[in-house]
């Protein structure tokens, strides 16, 4: 089944064109990397799917589970299901991490009309996923990665993944700034959560971090499409050879 169908699309921003007729699917239980050169529109691509304002949709179609998302809200598409990791997570002075985990988690369950989860098995899920992260619970009584190094930024990302359980989750190059013992557990918390019944999209220059997550698929994407898909093998092409023959495929 298609969790995920980008159909043809075509995106611009401020008037400059950054995607051109990009085609893309992700299948449920699958995880697919999409590789490709800096400016190549891979997360312009990332906040078009999540609903980032400022882009706009010039051509095509963006279907989650069959279904159109692209006039729904960031928070609508969230209650589908959809989790996008950011590259630079956001702080948030003023607001304790253990609070804003609390909140999302229930904000998405009123959104499916589920019951909100009361404090104690609220505390239960958020210590049990903690403990596979290496996540300090006084971190969670921080405010919102405020002072947070890049690795706890990145972990606590995965941690809100964890909780929230998404239908498609999106990586926009995670693994960037962490050192290997970051990676590793990021990867981890990743792994544990891959399942026939959710996707992954994984959106990263290196093959370092393919090492970790093991990709079904690989797309290379160049000039605001995808100009070659293939297995596990394409990634490790790349890091030998670089992104020039597709570039230059792409122009």
């Amino acid at each position: 089944m298609n969790m995920l169908e980008v159909k043809n699309l075509s995106v611009e921003i401020h008037g400059k064109p950054i995607l051109d007729g990009l085609n893309l699917t992700v299948k449920a239980g699958e995880v697919a990397a999409i590789m490709g050169p800096n400016g190549s529109g891979k997360s312009t691509l990332s906040y078009v799917i999540a609903g980032k304002p400022d882009y706009e949709v010039t051509g095509g179609d963006v279907l989650l589970d069959g279904e159109s998302i692209l006039e729904m809200s960031p928070d609508e598409r969230a209650a589908k299901g959809l989790f996008l990791a950011f590259q630079y997570p956001v702080e948030i002075p003023g607001v304790a991490t253990m609070t804003f985990l609390k909140a999302t988690l229930n904000a998405q369950r009123r959104a499916r009309g589920l019951k909100e989860m009361t404090t104690p098995d609220f505390m239960r899920a958020e210590r049990s996923a903690a403990d596979r992260l290496k996540i300090d619970q006084e971190m969670l009584r921080r405010p919102l990665n405020v002072g947070f190094s890049g690795g706890e930024k990145k972990r606590m990302e995965i941690l809100q993944m964890a909780l929230l359980q998404p239908r498609l989750a999106i990586l926009d190059e995670t693994d960037s700034g962490l050192d290997i013992d970051a990676l590793r557990i990021v990867s981890e918390g990743v792994n544990a959560l891959r399942d026939k019944d959710r996707a992954f999209l994984v959106i990263t220059h290196y093959q370092r971090l393919l090492d970790h997550i093991k990709p079904d698929v690989v797309h290379v994407m160049a000039k605001g499409r995808i100009v070659k898909t293939g297995g596990p093998e394409l990634a490790l092409e790349l890091e030998r050879n670089g992104y020039r023959d597709y570039a230059a495929d792409a122009a």
